[in-house]
């Protein structure tokens, strides 16, 4: 067991690094176009429109979808499987790996989800009637589309890898759990490259949008670019973004066997549950969560540079991890704190990757990029080191706590470190 144990005293098959980072956003399709935005306060989210619900406004992802597919691999798959190929791929560039001679076998895919299938079943029916729901017009590729590892399985069949794959379903804390699982498939030695991350197709099904509308958690706004605002008063509700963030993971000896780049190390992690409510969060669970990562990582709270949250706008759940923030970080003066979806909107089983992702580079220039949008702050959301509008440099970045919370009480965190 390595938990409670510093990373530096860790035997090095045991620490588990990023090598490779392949992306897409609202506001970019590679970590560096990502960074950029960040740091000038460029938003990606852009008005839409998607049939029953109406004009809204969401952040659409455009990236080149032919890159690593042909038209009839794009036609017969699915948005979330598009989304995976290009960020898997772009990951495994970007590791450097020498590819055609990497063991298949010995690679593992692990990527989160919020939600998967239901884009194609809505779009099935939608198209079914116009044809008197005969059931002869039903896509034969409905099944492989829908089953729930499809994202991970479509990776697997564009390149090739014939080791483990699968999904890992955990509403909006699923990109840190697809990270947890792949750091702890390395660990147990059945892979030598976890690709782990999160991907999401959101946007494609108006049930989201109508689900939230109904709950009047889908926000609005006359600019589109500042609908996404939370701890902001006039917050009222949340952007819908669709997106992927997949990296290489690899066992420390590993990667420093083939002289990799190393993007940070995972040094710490937990999941828990609230078991309290269907959608409303529980504070006192999640500060708990936050401190088992800090303990299994074997720092203080004081020791973290930067806490990326996970608050998506809405009146509750923002002044919720908020609460629980200042439990835990309350006297940390040195610590900064920061929000990404200001930017993009939630994209859900993503959010947490991209938003890790966007934090990364923090370990090499020192800057924390803004929580943009945020025009009178909500007094229920102060914080002390709280990065508004303007992005913050001039420090050295350790440490990065990531927040990513989902529906049914699903709550994860996690901590990288630069390495060396």
């Amino acid at each position: 067991m390595i938990a409670g144990i510093p990373a530096h005293q860790r035997p090095d098959d045991q620490r588990i690094v990023i090598t490779g980072i392949g992306l897409t956003a609202p506001n970019g399709n590679s970590l560096a176009e990502y960074r950029a935005a960040l740091l000038a306060g460029r938003s990606g989210v852009s008005p839409y429109e998607i049939r029953y619900v109406g004009p809204t406004v969401a952040g659409i992802c455009n990236f080149d979808e032919f890159r690593y597919q042909k038209k009839k691999d794009v036609r017969r798959g699915t948005r979330a499987g598009s989304v995976g190929i290009y960020c898997a791929n772009e990951a495994v560039r970007d590791a450097g790996l020498d590819w055609p001679n990497i063991d298949k076998d010995r690679v593992g895919i692990y990527v989160g989800i919020t939600e998967h299938g239901n884009v194609e079943t809505e779009n099935e029916v939608y198209e079914l009637k116009g044809f008197d729901y005969d059931v002869k017009f039903w896509s034969h590729h409905h099944n492989p589309r829908t089953v729930a590892n499809n994202p991970a399985g479509e990776i697997s069949l564009n390149m090739g890898i014939v080791g483990p794959h699968y999904t890992i379903g955990a509403a909006c804390a699923a990109g840190n759990a697809g990270f947890i699982q792949g750091a702890q498939m390395l660990r147990l030695g059945e892979v030598d490259y976890a690709i782990a991350g999160g991907v999401s197709e959101s946007v494609r099904t108006f049930g989201i949008f109508a689900g939230f509308k109904s709950q009047g958690a889908l926000a609005s706004h006359a600019d589109p670019t500042k609908a996404s605002r939370p701890f902001d008063t006039a917050r009222n509700g949340i952007v819908v973004a669709e997106g992927g963030c997949l990296t290489v993971l690899q066992r420390l000896s590993d990667a420093k066997a083939r002289g990799a780049k190393i993007y940070g190390e995972i040094v710490g992690y937990a999941m828990n549950s609230d078991a309290t409510d269907f959608v409303l969060p529980n504070p006192t669970r999640q500060a708990e969560c936050v401190r088992k990562a800090l303990k299994y990582a074997a720092i203080e709270a004081s020791d973290v540079d930067i806490v990326s949250t996970h608050a998506t706008g809405t009146t509750s759940g923002d002044e919720h991890e908020c609460q629980a923030l200042r439990e835990v970080f309350g006297n940390c003066t040195e610590t900064r704190i920061n929000n990404t979806k200001s930017f993009i909107g939630h994209a859900m089983g993503a959010a947490g990757a991209l938003e890790l992702a966007g934090n990364l580079p923090s370990f090499d220039d020192g800057i924390c990029h803004a929580t943009i949008n945020v025009d009178e702050l909500d007094p229920k959301c102060e914080l002390p080191g709280l990065v508004i509008n303007q992005p913050q440099e001039g420090r050295r970045v350790k440490t990065i706590l990531n927040n990513s919370f989902g529906m049914l009480g699903i709550n994860s965190v996690l901590i990288v470190q630069r390495f060396g």
